[in-house]
């Protein structure tokens, strides 16, 4: 019997290490000055390589299949937020208030692409379906995201609404500037694909390292306990398996296939760290590092426990898959 072999991210390694480089040896001064400008140019370079790689042309073609993605755009940004103000009651006795807001905020970001997909595919789903879930996703969380923040975290945490602005210089507009002229650049795009994958790590280790120097800086870290993390820990795990459990069985009361069950679960549970923590960069500023810590936590959660799930999805599909070859050989034979 094969050991069930948890992953550990890898990139979620490097963030640590950023992070701790960030405790020991945080930017300050001039530095900060320097690496603050880099972070934000890295940001809108970021958004603008979304907005090349995002094909038009799909994204349209998927539309084919809208009862699938309007069920994961609902999940993502309906009921996931619905669940971040329902912790609210755990405000302060057990989630500090800062703590809340990176915790709300997570709930508030689109779903992932790379993991929906692999997931979906290792557990036997419908990928192509997956592929579009996640691309509408993220295409919607640029919006959505600064909308939900604006009206549901006012200015707690350090989010101001005046925060919209940054989003449309920095955000917004990289990326359609990146769609508009995809149709010049995509292709050095896909022959590139390795070396631009590690300017995407790259830049987001950066906004991390920013972000937590100037929390650092700023001494806000020591707001944070043992016991708070332990409690975020236990908050996020609730918050994934409702979110497991809601649209798996939701997908089913509304009579999707397995395939695309498993497609809606994948896509509609998760949350993408690539696009949440220049997000929270740009929306939080100074206050960043604490508002993303709980998405950081959130992400390396949702790959450890669906893992799980994708290998005993497959696993019931076998008995699935030979039944299915059993009946047509037997028509077949009729």
């Amino acid at each position: 019997m094969k050991r069930l072999r948890l992953p550990l991210d890898p990139y979620v390694l490097s963030l640590l290490g950023t992070v701790l480089l960030a405790a020991l040896l945080p930017a300050r001064g001039g530095v900060a000055s320097g690496v603050s400008g880099a972070s934000t140019a890295a940001v809108a370079l970021l958004f603008f390589l979304y907005g090349a790689r995002l094909s038009t042309a799909e994204a349209l073609d998927g539309l084919r299949h809208w009862r699938l993605h309007v069920t994961v755009l609902a999940a993502t940004f309906l009921v996931f937020p619905l669940l971040g103000l329902a912790a609210y009651a755990l405000r302060p006795w057990l989630l500090s208030p800062d703590l809340f807001t990176g915790f709300l905020f997570l709930t508030l970001v689109p779903s992932t692409i790379q993991s929906s997909i692999a997931f979906t595919s290792l557990a036997r789903g419908n990928v192509p379906a997956a592929i579009c879930a996640g691309s509408f996703s993220s295409l919607f969380g640029i919006v959505l995201t600064p909308l939900l923040a604006a009206a549901l975290l006012g200015d707690s945490g350090g989010f101001s609404a005046g925060s919209l602005g940054k989003i449309v210089v920095q955000l917004l507009l990289p990326f359609l500037a990146g769609q508009f002229l995809r149709r010049w650049v995509g292709g050095f795009l896909v022959r590139h694909r390795k070396a631009l994958g590690y300017v995407d790590r790259g830049s987001i280790l950066l906004v991390v390292y920013t972000a937590f120097s100037e929390g650092m800086v700023r001494g806000i870290w020591h707001q944070v306990t043992v016991p708070r993390l332990l409690a975020l820990l236990l908050a996020e795990a609730v918050l994934l398996a409702a979110m497991l459990g809601l649209t798996w069985w939701g997908a089913g009361r509304l009579g999707f296939a397995r395939a695309d069950r498993v497609a809606i679960q994948f896509a509609g549970s998760k949350k993408s760290l690539a696009s949440g923590l220049p997000m929270a960069s740009v929306l939080f500023g100074g206050h960043a590092s604490l508002a993303v810590l709980p998405l950081m936590v959130f992400h390396q959660m949702q790959l450890m426990v669906c893992a799980v799930i994708a290998r005993r999805r497959a696993a019931e599909a076998e008995p699935e898959a030979m039944a299915e070859v059993a009946a047509l050989t037997g028509s077949g034979r009729g």
